[in-house]
């Protein structure tokens, strides 16, 4: 993360203009002073000016030193002895990971000639390895390579590309210590609130498990979401740990305090606990279930219902939902007559949340967006949401149309207005370097349709094929327009990564199940603010 965040930047270097011209008594510029020339009174100021630029540096770092050993100390006071048990677990990963990393420069040297790779010679922290790592240490690491992978505008491309593949599994934990997490945080036997809970988890990731179950009484079909033991624990000891060594790299270089390291390193630490806390979530599902009912949207899309009296912190009970991923094109067939409806609804429902509810589905993935069996667009797990000021989605606005005209000056603009940037950019050089850019893009999709409609097999293997091609295509797109973008001072909020990455979602989406229609150009789909958008903040004022 370090690294990323000042990728770039320059280190001060001192020039001439920076430093007054000797002049004599009248104001003139004296060539000869003291019998020397300028020049070297020049070097001579240039240098006590370093010597003092030092020397306020030091002073600064003598005068935050106090704070931070406080900061550290604290940090380990409220970490405990659960610091000890990770910094084990975390040498066995490095162990593990260390021991793959040399049985793969094992077999690299004995079969290349000329040296080893670049990756092999970044050793663990190569973006492979690294990410290899961060699943062998766990929930947390697991969640920050996924921040990784939406954070573009913070880190190197190669490893928002690699950690794309972070994958959030894990195994399962034995029923009987998710039974005995139920009954401490419902206050009551199990059996007094479930008729049935299955043993065998539906999923299992790093920080949760999901159990299908079934209320006592009601007799309605729930989904669990258990928090795993001592995650909690783990996520403490690791986001302290990580923010004491970003204190200790801010400290250390001024370099790291002007990229505000210990600023992101807060939006992690946030992001992530509002993830482990089901109440959080809860509060979400409501939200975009308010948003349902004002906008007269519940006859077409969904999110389940949630039962407070067994829910808490840590434990979410649901209203079970039955249907199937967007990307199971067969499925969705023989449930509805038009896919391309159901794709055009999910977008609709989906742009409209992001004015009209307090927050948005930042992760809608096959596994998260369903059709269900009734027809209704299913949205699930509400863990990970985004929030978009009303400034950046009218940059956006006018982004994604200048993509669907090929606009490229509007585009640059719309791009200046979101991004931050402390210099003037060149608004004319920025459309045609995306111009370019895009252009290109377009040439490769030519091809990549062409090539698939030739192929001889099923149209399911087809439109797959399509699919995981556009995946790569679509991530690279992302990656050229940030580093283009970077490349003239622009810095990104992450919520417009946020965004964007639902969008290429979205076109995999179109491209499976409505190959011919255009995302940000058909009519039926509302991209624009939705003037509704006042009636429903008005009904909660």
């Amino acid at each position: 993360m370090a690294v990323s965040a000042f990728r770039g930047t320059r280190l001060p270097f001192f020039h001439h203009s920076q430093f007054p011209v000797a002049r004599t008594v009248s104001g003139r510029s004296n060539k000869m002073i003291g019998g020397r020339n300028s020049k070297g009174f020049v070097l001579s100021a240039q240098y006590s000016q370093a010597q003092d630029l030092f020397t306020s540096r030091l002073q600064s770092r003598i005068e935050n030193l106090p704070k931070l050993v406080e900061d550290i100390v604290q940090t380990s006071i409220n970490t405990g002895p659960r610091g000890a048990l990770r910094l084990v677990q975390g040498v066995q990963a490095f162990v593990g990971v260390g021991g793959e990393w040399l049985n793969d420069v094992s077999k690299s040297a004995s079969s290349v000639t000329g040296g080893l790779p670049t990756e092999m010679q970044l050793g663990l922290l190569s973006p492979i390895y690294l990410r290899k790592l961060f699943e062998r240490m766990g929930a947390t690491y697991i969640k920050l390579g996924q921040f990784i992978a939406s954070a573009p505008t913070l880190f190197p491309p190669e490893y928002v590309e690699e950690f794309q593949n972070c994958f959030d599994k894990a195994p399962p934990v034995p029923f009987e210590e998710i039974r005995k997490t139920l009954q401490e945080e419902l206050g009551r036997p199990i059996d007094s609130v479930y008729e049935y809970v299955d043993p065998t988890p539906i999923a299992s990731a790093s920080i949760a498990q999901v159990h299908g179950a079934r209320l006592r009484g009601s007799q309605e079909d729930v989904v669990i979401k258990v928090l795993k033991p001592g995650i909690e624990d783990f996520l403490v000891a690791d986001l302290n740990f990580i923010y004491v060594v970003a204190r200790i790299f801010e400290f250390l270089s001024p370099e790291f305090s002007r990229t505000s390291l210990v600023g992101i390193v807060k939006d992690i630490r946030e992001s992530m606990l509002e993830e482990v806390d089901f109440n959080k979530e809860a509060q979400n599902i409501e939200s975009f279930k308010r948003y349902l009912d004002t906008m007269g949207l519940s006859g077409q899309a969904t999110a389940p219902r949630v039962y407070k009296h067994c829910s808490s912190r840590r434990v979410l009970t649901m209203e079970r939902l039955y249907g199937v991923p967007l990307t199971d094109l067969d499925s969705i067939r023989s449930l509805v007559s038009s896919p391309e409806n159901s794709l055009i609804t999910a977008l609709n429902v989906w742009f409209g949340s992001l004015l009209a509810c307090e927050s948005f589905h930042a992760d809608v993935h096959a596994g998260n967006l369903w059709l269900l069996r009734d027809g209704r667009i299913g949205f699930l797990d509400f863990g990970i949401v985004g929030r978009i000021s009303p400034k950046t989605w009218a940059a956006m606005e006018v982004f994604l149309a200048s993509i669907a005209t090929e606009e490229y000056d509007s585009m640059a603009s719309a791009l200046i207005q979101m991004g931050a940037t402390n210099r003037d950019v060149d608004a004319k050089a920025f459309a045609r370097d995306l111009e370019k850019m895009f252009s290109s893009i377009q040439e490769l999709d030519t091809e990549i349709v062409v090539a698939t409609a030739r192929g001889p097999n099923s149209d399911r293997t087809a439109v797959a094929a399509n699919v995981v091609v556009d995946e790569r295509q679509m991530n690279a797109l992302f990656l050229d327009l940030v580093r283009v973008s970077e490349s003239y001072g622009l810095k990104f909020p992450r919520e417009f990564a946020l965004l964007m990455k639902q969008l290429l979602y979205f076109d995999r989406y179109t491209r499976l199940l409505a190959p011919n229609l255009n995302m940000l150009q058909d009519q039926r789909i509302s991209i624009g603010s939705n003037r509704r958008t006042n009636r429903y903040k008005d009904s909660f004022n």
